[in-house]
């Protein structure tokens, strides 16, 4: 029997909601908090815990200016995005939903509607992604340079960062997390999620990095730890 709470790959549905976010990257194992006030993601987050409790995060290709910000329903978004389910969520007294989504698997879009609520739906395709929903295969990754690389990309953006969570944090983990939550370009996002296995999206986010601290340079100051 279905159940949200254990979807399999084989469980997906063919038309999923949509939420487009500049800037903003799901990746399969990840989570990503976020904050709902739109009356029209309101009414989506309202359909998806009545259903299958599945939200498909997808970016905008153009950046987007104040008008387009208010009209989702026109913007030319990429094809491939990642759907999560939400595994937490409330609300709050002014009517918000605060929600965690738990990255599933990645799709890629064949068609779209506007729902009647005014949100996006869309017709996806898994295939390619099957991997996304099992267990990762452990990779080499130089953690003594990738662990300076991120010191450096730290102090260049004054960041902060938490060494020793770092430090125990598995490979496919910490790639997971540091593609997210690192201030990437919308492009750059993009290329991560599109990244076929979290080693080539290692390869790939290493490569952003050491562009960055070219670019910017290194600040002297050393990054704060806990």
């Amino acid at each position: 029997m279905f159940s949200p709470m254990t979807q399999t790959f084989e469980e997906l549905p063919k038309e999923i909601p949509i939420f487009p976010l500049t800037g903003v990257l799901l990746l399969p194992k990840g989570v990503l908090p976020l904050n709902i006030f739109e009356p029209r993601y309101i009414a989506m987050i309202d359909h998806a815990l009545k259903h299958d409790r599945l939200i498909g995060m997808i970016q905008p290709k153009a950046p987007l200016d104040e008008e387009q910000k208010t009209k989702t329903d026109q913007l030319n978004l990429y094809t491939v995005g990642c759907v999560g389910r939400i595994t937490n969520f409330s609300e709050t007294p002014d009517g918000r939903y605060e929600i965690m989504l738990s990255g599933l698997n990645r799709f890629k879009i064949k068609d779209e509607n506007l729902s009647a609520n005014g949100y996006r739906t869309a017709q996806v395709t898994w295939d390619g992604y099957s991997d996304d929903m099992s267990g990762e295969n452990a990779f080499q990754l130089d953690r003594d340079g990738l662990n300076r690389l991120l010191k450096q990309y730290f102090d260049t953006h004054q960041l902060s960062a938490c060494w020793q969570t770092i430090k125990e944090t598995p490979n496919h983990m910490l790639i997971t997390a540091l593609s997210m939550i690192c201030p990437f370009s919308a492009q750059e996002k993009q290329a991560l999620l599109e990244s076929p296995t979290c080693e080539s999206r290692a390869k790939c986010l290493r490569t952003m990095l050491e562009m960055s601290v070219a670019e910017n340079g290194c600040c002297e100051h050393s990054s704060s730890c806990c």
